[in-house]
C-alpha cells in the first residue's frame, strides 16, 4: 500500500524522481538506504533467493522491464475489470513491489498474481460504487483465489501489499479468505501483507484511521510496518497489536509498470521488502515451517526498547542474522498427533447422566384448547366493549 492522506490513495509515483530535485522529505534518506538498513550485502554472501518462488499478489506485473531480469511468472487475472498490460494503471503498484523482492533476493523467482486494482482503475471507482455486481462479486473473492493458486503453483512465500483500510473493494475479515490463509499455512507456505497506511499516535491527525487491516490480521500472516531510516516507525504506518515486523518503507527506489524507477512509500514496499528477506531464508534452509520464519524474523529483529511494540512489532528486520539463523535451524518438530489419554479430561462425570421425562402430549392439547377458549373469550368482552351506546332521549 502506498502512502494515504485524506482518505485518498496518494499516486504511487510520487512527485520527485530519483534525478529530479529533492524535496525536504526526500532529503532524509540516503538512496538505497534500506540496503544497509537490513544489512543485505552480509545476507547475499550467504544466500540469495535460488530455489524460492514468492507470489505477488497485487495488481499485475510488467515482466519484462530490466529490474525483473526475467524472472516473472504471469499468472491469472482473478480481479478483471477491463485494465490491460501498456495501461497506465495496469501493473503500476505490483511491477514496483516484485522489483523490491528481486532487490532483496535477486535470484528468487516471482508469481505475479493480479488481485487489486491499481490506484486510477476506472473499475476500482465502479467497483466501489455498485456492491452487488457481478464484477464486484469477483473482485471479492480475487484475494482468497489468488492465495490458493499461488500455493498450488508451488510459491512458498505470498507478499500481499494490499489491506482492507485502503483497498475498499476488501470489506474486512472474510471467511474465504481466512480458509485459503489456513490452506497456505497448512501446506507450510508463509504470508506476509501490509499493516496498513493509515497510522498515527497523533489523536488530533485526521488522516489516522488505525483501523484492522485484513490480510495483516488474520492469524497465520505476519503483518509488516513500515520502517524509517532511524529504524523507527514510518509516520504513516498503521498503529496495530498485529503487526509482528517492521521493514524500511520510506524512499523505496522501486521499478515503474512505464519504464524507469521511482522513490515509493507506504507499508507495501515494507512487506515486499520482508518477503524478499524470507525469501532468501528459504534459499538457506527450505525446510523451515512458517512457525519457525515468524521465530526467527521476530528474534532476529532490530528490538525497539522493551522487545516489541504496536509501532513495529519485534523491530526492523535483520537479514543478515535472520540467514544465520535459518541455517541453523532444524525441522521442525511440531505435527499433529491423535490423542492417546484418558476418555474425559479431568474426572469425568460427576454423577449418573440427568434425563428428563418426555413431555405427555395430551397436557399440550388441553392446553392449548385452553388458551385458545380463553382468547376468544377476551376478544368477545372487547367487541361488546367496544359497541357504541345509545343515548336515552
Amino acid at each position: 500500500m502506498i502512502r494515504k492522506r485524506a482518505g485518498l490513495l496518494a499516486p504511487l509515483l510520487l512527485p520527485i524522481l530519483v534525478a529530479g530535485t529533492a524535496s525536504p522529505a526526500m532529503a532524509e534518506a540516503a538512496p538505497h538506504w534500506e540496503v544497509a538498513a537490513m544489512r543485505l550485502p552480509e545476507a547475499q554472501k550467504i544466500a540469495q533467493g535460488d530455489g524460492v518462488t514468492v507470489a505477488v499478489l497485487d495488481s499485475g506485473v510488467m515482466a519484462r522491464h530490466p529490474a525483473l531480469n526475467g524472472r516473472v511468472t504471469t499468472g491469472p487475472d482473478f480481479i478483471g475489470g477491463g485494465a490491460r498490460p501498456g495501461m497506465a494503471y495496469w501493473g503500476a503498484h505490483g511491477t514496483a513491489m516484485a522489483s523490491d523482492v528481486l532487490t532483496v533476493a535477486p535470484r528468487a523467482r516471482i508469481l505475479s498474481v493480479r488481485v487489486i486494482y491499481d490506484d486510477g482503475d476506472p473499475a476500482r471507482e465502479a467497483t466501489k460504487a455498485l456492491k452487488k455486481d457481478a464484477q464486484s462479486r469477483k473482485a471479492g473473492h480475487a484475494l482468497a483465489r489468488g492465495i490458493r493458486y499461488a500455493v498450488d503453483k508451488g510459491a512458498k512465500v505470498v507478499s500481499m501489499s494490499l489491506g482492507t483500510d485502503e483497498w475498499a473493494i476488501l470489506s474486512g475479515y472474510e471467511q474465504d479468505t481466512a480458509a485459503a490463509v489456513n490452506y497456505a499455512v497448512a501446506k507450510g507456505v508463509v504470508l506476509l501483507a501490509s499493516s496498513g497506511n493509515g497510522g498515527s499516535t497523533d489523536i488530533l491527525d485526521a488522516d489516522a484511521n488505525n483501523s484492522v487491516s485484513y490480510p495483516a490480521a488474520y492469524p497465520g500472516v505476519i503483518g509488516v510496518a513500515a520502517s524509517g531510516p532511524d529504524g523507527g516507525r514510518a509516520e504513516f504506518s498503521q498503529v496495530h497489536s498485529y503487526t509482528a515486523i517492521a521493514a524500511p518503507g520510506v524512499d523505496i527506489y522501486s521499478a515503474k509498470n512505464t519504464g524507469g524507477y521511482q522513490l515509493v512509500g507506504g507499508t507495501s514496499p515494507a512487506c515486499a521488502n520482508a518477503a524478499g528477506v524470507v525469501a532468501l531464508m528459504l534459499s538457506r534452509n527450505p525446510a523451515l515451517s512458517p512457525g519457525q520464519v515468524r521465530d526467527i524474523l521476530t528474534r532476529t529483529a532490530m528490538h525497539p526498547a522493551g522487545g516489541w511494540n504496536v509501532l513495529v512489532g519485534y523491530g526492523q528486520v535483520n537479514a543478515a542474522a535472520a540467514i544465520v539463523a535459518a541455517g541453523a535451524a532444524g525441522k521442525s518438530a511440531a505435527h499433529a498427533v491423535p490423542y492417546k489419554g484418558e476418555k474425559y479430561f479431568g474426572h469425568g462425570p460427576a454423577d449418573s447422566p440427568i434425563t428428563q421425562a418426555p413431555i405427555d402430549s395430551g397436557y399440550l392439547i388441553t392446553g392449548g384448547i385452553g388458551v385458545g377458549a380463553g382468547l376468544l373469550f377476551l376478544l368477545g368482552a372487547f367487541l361488546l366493549l367496544r359497541r357504541p351506546r345509545v343515548k336515552k332521549r
